[in-house]
């Protein structure tokens, strides 16, 4: 899946309006109009062999993962609110590791994170989707990526829980 992809049914299965997504891109730090969401939003065109053309055009724009990234950070943002530093409090030192997240395991933290939800709750939303995972599977997903029990997400995982978020936020 592409990152284009995931906003596509993250927004779809959240209900998410246009307007909305401007304002999260822009608490995420990354300021962009309605019209360039629409074409962020844009499902890219698939070449003979099955691979994406994700060729920038009049119609269509790549989302980096700097700007999912960021989209998933103002998202965040929008859903619980700035977090202020309290008296007394010096702000938190953002550690950066020499490893990447995937944009499917950054998606599942954000959303958990931005929802409020349990490990209970995302283990009830893949359930509703016809997919059982297990606690250890779940957290071994939620890990850093430079953590040794960390494990990459796949596609069908986070499609199923995607899908899941769509039956109990639309259902």
């Amino acid at each position: 899946m592409t990152n284009n992809d995931l906003l596509i049914r993250l927004r779809y299965a959240l209900d998410i309006k246009n307007t909305d997504m401007v304002e999260m891109f822009k608490l995420g730090g990354f300021d962009v109009s309605k019209e360039e969401v629409l074409k962020i939003l844009t499902k890219p065109k698939q070449t003979e062999d099955g691979e994406y053309d994700l060729t920038p055009t009049d119609e269509f724009t790549p989302c980096t993962y700097e700007m999912l990234e960021a989209f998933l950070n103002g998202f965040v943002t929008f859903k619980r609110g700035k977090q202020e530093v309290k008296p007394g409090q010096e702000k938190p030192v953002v550690q950066v590791s020499s490893k990447k997240d995937t944009p499917n395991n950054l998606l599942l933290k954000k959303v958990k994170v931005a929802l409020s939800l349990t490990t209970e709750d995302m283990i009830e939303i893949f359930y509703e989707a016809g997919l059982n995972v297990s606690k250890g599977e779940l957290g071994a997903i939620l890990r850093k990526a430079d953590h040794r029990n960390y494990k990459e997400c796949g596609d069908n995982f986070t499609r199923n829980f995607l899908k899941g978020l769509t039956f109990k936020y639309r259902g």
